[in-house]
């Protein structure tokens, strides 16, 4: 075979060796390779050699690392208004600094280091981020910015690493990190105010980690194999308090360690003390510890966010009364239910609020005209409800008689404090939910029926048979119809205020739209105690806190005059996602990727799978190769195979999920898509430089190779970076637009 040329290391370097591709890569089937090729040359490298092939690696990593740098800090201040995405995490990081509760779908780290970010470099929380396009002006938006594009200008240099050391190349390693530097698509991700740089930089770290430890395998529990172990549970601890996607990189690593604990379990030599050793120390860097650290992130979160916000109406009333400024907060009420307090009742789940009637009635034809009964989220005083027994109208408030506290079991009425109309069902049909049933106000003055009549059951009874405030779940059975009351979340047209469906519904499995508790709670003849002492415990509101966050997920909904857009459309590159303008008179960036590195990225994930394939089926047929070629296709199959696998499992979850998708949600797997492409070209140029070895010019087809790609993916970029950086000026359907000839899809809109 030829020396490695354009930057590659020497051929003693490009065998597998023990854990140096994927977990212990090529143990097994590297031993025969590497016994072969020394008994070829048993000389080692020149001491000059080694010196050298070190500098070159420190060399390029320096020079990757600055044209990443450079790429990520050019022009960042522009354009000086909010783009995309903006609106919500810079306002978030306000939000942090100004110590405000609030919502959002995602585990709260990335948005604390935002904050942190804009505090540090002196922003003071004040600007409203309400819309894009707004200006920043006088407001310090800059170290906001500068955090996201410090951590993805580490997306180049970390893939770097990551190849370097799966495939022993710098030919493989140069050509990934030119493959991110210039891509258009990374590089306005991390340019703006945004969680994706974040998040990227904590999937890159823990690959990056994962296999450093990897290739120290041989030499267990020795310094350098602790500190890249531990660095992998930090990190996906990092990845996986960004955003709930760092659950794909956690799988990943994994089924790496089953793999690594399977091997060792196969080797006879070690004792089972050794094998609880290993064991052991993976259970503590990779779950313990990524655990821990997650945890503490929203204990951070939870006590740095004290203050009532526009987050309260999505939590359960017991956290709410955690939060000041909220009206629960440090609040005196009495604890247990009795027969004669007036109270409002909430529904457990997320965005329903407070059983609600007012005085409007059910139009013709939506089953009887009677009172509307609906949820509504806010306070209001048509939210409030006097308990009463179910057979009598005595007043349960008159000193005369004593206290009677509601029970498990109870048959009580629910009278409507502004009306005195009773909590109602029957056998109409609900207005918009079928095969439930209708819920009205019913009745003069307390007085009404049989269908008025509900028996309160107190779920799991945590708290005994009473029913406490806050912390007591309760459901409503319909005694006359067996039903259970609940809101079914849709929101009823004009005549019902759209405000939000209550029902009777007939399915009685305990869901959280079917279950309720006290909130507020008045009775004179009952002592108030301090809600303080009703507060969740932490893992309840931590608990509450996933809940919450993972039915948000699934409810999320396309953004008006946003393109959504689907899992297929990604690799291709097909469509791409405004930032900024709309107009020719407007500053405009467009989230596209770099056409040339995608579907390149494209072709080898292709091209890969097929000599892959064959290399594989070649391999299990014992053919005999050389030494060199078996060395080289051990790096495309462990190596790449690595890579492949994390690219599959951050892309392929997508066409499982039933929420909103949009174009950014593919680049952490276009991280793995372009280290396969570094590995892939890399070997398969080594490979044809072999085959055709008797060539004159074979020595030059793997560096020509290599360059080619090198400056094929610099010029793209050159073409393309007006994508990132802005355009001004005619759209590109306008033949006079610079960009009129590089639209070469209609899809996209730039």
């Amino acid at each position: 075979m030829p020396p490695a040329t354009g930057g590659g290391l020497a051929e003693s370097e490009l065998r597998p060796r023990r854990g140096r591709c994927g977990p212990q890569a090529a143990r097994a089937a590297g031993r025969d390779v590497a016994a072969r090729a020394a008994a070829r040359n048993p000389k080692r490298p020149a001491r000059g050699s080694r010196r050298f092939e070190t500098a070159s690696r420190w060399a390029l990593l320096a020079l990757v690392t600055l044209l990443s740098f450079a790429t990520r800090f050019h022009r960042l201040d522009e354009p000086p208004h909010i783009c995309w995405d903006e609106t919500h995490f810079g306002k978030m990081g306000s939000y942090y600094i100004n110590r405000t509760f609030f919502f959002d779908v995602h585990p709260p780290l990335g948005k604390m280091l935002i904050g942190l970010a804009g505090y540090l470099s002196g922003y003071d929380g004040t600007f409203l981020f309400q819309k894009p396009g707004d200006k920043y002006e006088h407001h310090s938006y800059m170290g906001m910015r500068g955090f996201c594009a410090f951590l993805g200008s580490w997306l180049a240099p970390f893939a770097y690493l990551t190849v370097l050391d799966l495939s022993k190349s710098l030919s493989a390693a140069l050509l990934t990190a030119a493959l991110l530097t210039f891509d258009t698509g990374c590089l306005t991700l991390s340019q703006y105010i945004l969680l994706d740089p974040i998040l990227m930089f904590f999937i890159m770290a823990a690959m990056l980690s994962m296999v450093k430890y990897n290739s120290c395998a041989d030499r267990p529990f020795s310094a350098p194999w602790w500190f890249w172990l531990s660095l992998t549970g930090v990190s996906l601890a990092g990845a996986l308090g960004v955003k709930f996607v760092g659950l794909f990189v956690i799988l990943q690593v994994g089924l790496n360690t089953i793999a690594d604990l399977w091997y060792l379990f196969g080797d006879l030599s070690l004792s089972l003390v050794t094998m609880g050793k290993h064991l052991t120390a993976r259970v503590l860097c990779l779950i313990v510890l990524p655990l821990a650290l997650y945890t503490a992130t929203f204990a951070v979160h939870f006590m740095v966010l004290s203050k009532s916000g526009p987050g309260d109406g999505f939590f359960s009333s017991a956290f709410q009364a955690r939060l000041s400024g909220n009206n629960l907060h440090n609040a005196s009420i009495p604890e247990h239910l009795a027969y004669g307090s007036v109270i409002t009742v909430k529904n457990l789940q997320m965005a329903i609020g407070y059983l609600h009637s007012h005085r409007h009635l059910y139009p013709e034809g939506i089953g009887a005209r009677q009172q509307q009964v609906t949820t509504y989220l806010h306070k209001d005083y048509n939210n409030l409800w006097i308990i009463k027994k179910h057979n009598t109208n005595s007043d349960p408030l008159d000193p005369s008689f004593p206290v009677e506290f509601v029970r498990h079991g109870d048959i009580i009425r629910l009278e409507h404090k502004e009306t005195s109309r009773n909590l109602h069902s029957h056998y109409h049909e609900a207005p918009l939910t079928r095969k439930h049933y209708q819920v009205t106000g019913y009745g003069i003055n307390g007085t009404g029926d049989s269908n008025d009549f509900w028996r309160i059951e107190v779920v799991n009874r945590k708290f005994g048979n009473r029913i406490k405030v806050l912390r007591s779940r309760i459901r409503l059975i319909h005694l006359v119809t067996g039903c259970v009351l609940g809101s079914s979340g849709k929101v009823l047209p004009k005549w019902g205020w759209e405000q939000l469906e209550v029902t009777c519904t007939p399915y009685l499995k305990e869901t959280l739209n079917s279950i309720w508790n006290v909130e507020d709670h008045i009775n004179p003849k009952l002592p108030n105690i301090s809600l303080n002492v009703l507060q969740p415990s932490f893992p309840e509101i931590l608990l509450e806190s996933h809940m919450v966050m993972i039915w948000g997920n699934n409810g999320l909904k396309p953004k008006d005059n946003e393109f959504t857009s689907k899992p297929w459309h990604w690799p291709i590159n097909y469509q791409g996602l405004r930032f900024s303008g709309v107009n020719d008179t407007d500053f405009r960036v467009y989230l596209l990727g770099n056409p040339v590195v995608w579907w390149l990225n494209l072709l080898s994930i292709a091209l890969y799978l097929l000599s892959g394939s064959i290399i594989a089926v070649a391999m299990q047929r014992g053919t005999q190769v050389p030494a060199e070629v078996a060395g080289l296709s051990q790096v495309l199959l462990r190596g790449g195979g690595q890579v492949l696998l994390g690219w599959m499992l951050h892309y392929f979850p997508f066409f499982l999920m039933g929420r909103v998708l949009y174009f950014h949600h593919y680049f952490p797997a276009m991280l793995f898509s372009s280290m396969l492409t570094g590995i892939l070209w890399d070997t398969l140029l080594r490979l044809c430089a072999w085959g055709l070895a008797s060539w004159p010019l074979a020595r030059g087809i793997h560096a020509a190779g290599i360059l080619s790609l090198l400056l094929g993916t610099a010029y793209s970029f050159y073409l393309f970076h007006p994508l990132a950086y802005g355009m001004v000026g005619p759209l590109a359907q306008d033949p006079q637009s610079p960009m009129a000839g590089l639209r070469w899809l209609d899809s996209w809109e730039f």
